[in-house]
């Protein structure tokens, strides 16, 4: 199935309220600042709170890293070979499951369609972790998109350099915070799995979590 067959799928909520719904209209109206991928994904959980409220329970935000912050990923679009092929110290993605036969991706980094279907990005996003080092292995943790709202703040400072001048021109709107906290980002990006928000996977765990394969 194409974006625009998802987009534009037949709704009828009467009968059936486990149907993927349009939660974004288009790429290009989505908040987007490069490097700021975590904000970025923050956006996109604000306007579905806004827009459809009711879908947000079924959105989840999937931090990608691991101890050593060197995760590949391909098909990114700051990616300069053929293939796409980035290694970021981490990365945020947006999903939005309906079950494990429905789950949809949203990437705003990638050069795959917006959204595309959980099996296909994970598929020529992550490949696998078989043929790579340990050092490079995946891991994801995943939160609610409800908390994350409610919860995630930075105050930048992880794209300032050492004198105050910014690595990469911030967002324009104000520095994500909550009454209780200025900046926990470090907590979403650290993949112990006894401490943070949601839960942790390896990339195998990840993909049993949110796909099922059909016999």
């Amino acid at each position: 199935m194409s974006v625009s067959q998802v987009q534009h799928a037949n709704i009828d909520t009467k009968k059936n309220d486990k149907i993927l719904k349009p939660l974004f209209s288009k790429q290009a109206e989505c908040s987007y600042v490069s490097c700021y991928c975590e904000e970025n994904v923050w956006k996109l959980c604000q306007d579905v709170s806004l827009r459809v409220p009711e879908e947000l329970d079924r959105c989840y935000v999937v931090f990608i890293s691991n101890p050593c912050r060197t995760v590949p990923l391909w098909k990114q679009r700051a990616g300069r070979e053929e293939d796409r092929l980035v290694i970021w110290d981490y990365h945020v993605i947006f999903l939005y499951s309906i079950d494990l036969k429905s789950c949809l991706v949203y990437d705003l980094d990638s050069e795959l369609p917006f959204p595309t279907f959980f099996h296909k990005y994970v598929t020529e996003t992550f490949r696998t972790d078989q043929v790579l080092k340990s050092d490079f292995h995946r891991f994801f943790r995943v939160v609610p998109a409800k908390y994350f709202l409610q919860h995630f703040s930075s105050d930048r400072r992880h794209m300032k350099r050492p004198d105050g001048s910014w690595i990469k021109p911030p967002p324009p709107y104000p520095a994500i915070s909550t009454v209780a906290s200025t900046h926990n980002l470090d907590e979403y990006i650290n993949m112990e799995a006894e401490s943070g928000p949601g839960q942790v996977f390896n990339l195998t765990e990840f993909v049993k979590r949110f796909y099922k394969i059909e016999k």
